[in-house]
């Protein structure tokens, strides 16, 4: 890891994004002269959350700049568990969608575990699945969370540096924060193609002198909490590699309201090496993952059925 008195490398996680929507392209391309059909993702969304139909724009978005068909879904409020099942079954079933994902976090009254293992492992392009978490966590081929997989990727693209290298992982997540350990520490020789790094998992019960002392000795921090500046200089060691996964709207003083990470990004700027802003870092990131996958979705059922 390297070691600079300058201000840190911002990782650009939209113009990363940008490259690998372009590769997709290319691969989407090729996959449908082959004969295959335009893989199709369908988002279901329950309730009318505004920041939920946000981010489910954003994938629809991509899909359309890549080439991918995307239908939405969106339930009201009361939908019942049952119900919602149904419209996932139906899902299921229909040979013509490659992918489905629900947006999280879906209404109290519904179980969120239930709902992401009623969408087959096969086109579980969130990765919630639990065969797809229990292959990823065997070091076996399956889908991997996209937020996770986004991490690995900018790691990956930035060169930064992970074989033996010490990780701190903040939040211990099903959906984040679990994964992308896996991720950090399993054997780059096999399926998944880990980091080899040593992992280290912090989470709301670690102390704050003990989340600080972690922290000082990582070569790469990746948090994801969703507490605004949780993370700050003096806990970060020089030339660290910083990937702040959090991501929460506050009111400044002006009234107006912004996106935050969970890292003091303008304080820890001055001491780390790398480190990816919010917005723009690892969000985009997360997006194009699921593209990914989508394709990959696609691409395993098309092999399924030609044998």
């Amino acid at each position: 890891m390297r070691f600079t008195s300058n201000m840190a490398q911002i990782i650009d996680g939209k113009n990363m994004a940008n490259q690998i929507h372009s590769e997709l392209c290319k691969e989407l391309s090729q996959f449908v002269a082959e004969g295959n059909p335009v893989p199709h993702l369908t988002a279901i969304i329950v309730g009318e959350d505004p920041a939920s139909q946000k981010y489910v724009e954003k994938k629809t978005e991509a899909c359309k700049k890549i080439g991918i068909r995307s239908r939405t879904i969106v339930l009201p409020e009361s939908t019942t568990q049952a119900e919602l099942l149904d419209v996932i079954d139906k899902q299921n079933k229909d040979e013509s969608v490659n992918g489905v994902l629900v947006q999280l976090p879906v209404p109290a009254h519904i179980d969120e575990r239930t709902v992401c293992n009623a969408i087959i492992a096969a086109k579980d392009v969130d990765g919630f699945n639990e065969i797809n978490i229990g292959r990823l966590a065997l070091d076996m081929n399956g889908i991997v969370p996209a937020t996770p997989l986004g991490v690995k990727t900018l790691l990956e693209r930035t060169n930064i540096p992970t074989f033996g290298r010490n990780a701190v992982v903040v939040g211990r997540s099903k959906n984040v924060g679990l994964p992308l350990s896996i991720l950090l520490h399993s054997d780059g020789s096999h399926a998944t193609k880990g980091l080899d790094a040593t992992v280290t998992i912090c989470h709301r019960y670690t102390p704050a002198k003990e989340l600080a002392k972690y922290c000082r000795q990582a070569d790469i921090i990746v948090v994801a909490v969703g507490k605004p500046g949780l993370i700050t200089k003096d806990m970060v060691k020089p030339g660290a590699c910083v990937i702040d996964v959090g991501i929460t709207r506050v009111q400044d003083e002006a009234g107006k309201y912004k996106l935050v990470g969970d890292v003091d990004f303008d304080e820890v700027r001055q001491v780390a090496g790398h480190i990816t802003p919010v917005p723009g870092g690892v969000g985009p990131m997360t997006v194009a993952m699921l593209m990914q996958n989508t394709i990959l979705a696609a691409k395993k059922q098309a092999a399924d059925r030609a044998n």
